[in-house]
């Protein structure tokens, strides 16, 4: 059964270990990414402090298998930034990741948001295929791009 709901702190150790160890495998556990993130290791309490903003969780049978969150992005008007869609490796290649991005999207979407904005890396082949599926489009690097390591950059338009 899956279930998706706010991260809770005592997910935060979880989560941060998923995301840790997904950059570490493609040699992003770098400075100017996620990685390094000061909120990493207290997501629940991070995003509970940003108007607008969310972090949820995918469990199946009880267990934390991936996570996902959104917080508004300046660059665009009604705008979010997709950030620390990661999901365990071995449930990866099963669509779970296309389910995690339906579920934050919609929540986006629920918040008043209408675009969507990510910045990722170009050694993440499986993910830019997701993003690319589902509507993405490359755009250059903006100015006020976070995670200085990140290569590409994209925004969607979501609705119902």
């Amino acid at each position: 059964m899956i279930e998706f709901r706010a991260i809770t702190e005592n997910e935060d150790a979880a989560m941060a270990e998923i995301i840790r160890s997904s950059l570490e495998e493609v040699h992003l556990d770098i400075p100017g990414t996620a990685y390094f993130d000061a909120s990493l290791d207290h997501l629940s309490r991070h995003y509970a402090d940003i108007p607008d903003a969310a972090y949820e969780v995918m469990l199946e049978n009880g267990i934390l298998i991936a996570g996902a969150g959104f917080a508004k992005y300046s660059g665009y008007e009604k705008c979010c930034e997709l950030q620390k869609l990661y999901l365990k490796k071995e449930m990866r290649h099963q669509g779970y990741g296309q389910m995690m991005l339906d579920h934050i999207t919609q929540k986006a979407y629920e918040a008043g948001y209408r675009k969507m904005y990510l910045e990722t890396h170009s050694v993440l082949k499986e993910a830019l295929k997701l993003y690319e599926k589902n509507g993405f489009r490359m755009i250059s690097r903006p100015e006020d791009a976070v995670h200085s390591a990140m290569d590409l950059f994209y925004l969607k338009e979501i609705g119902k």
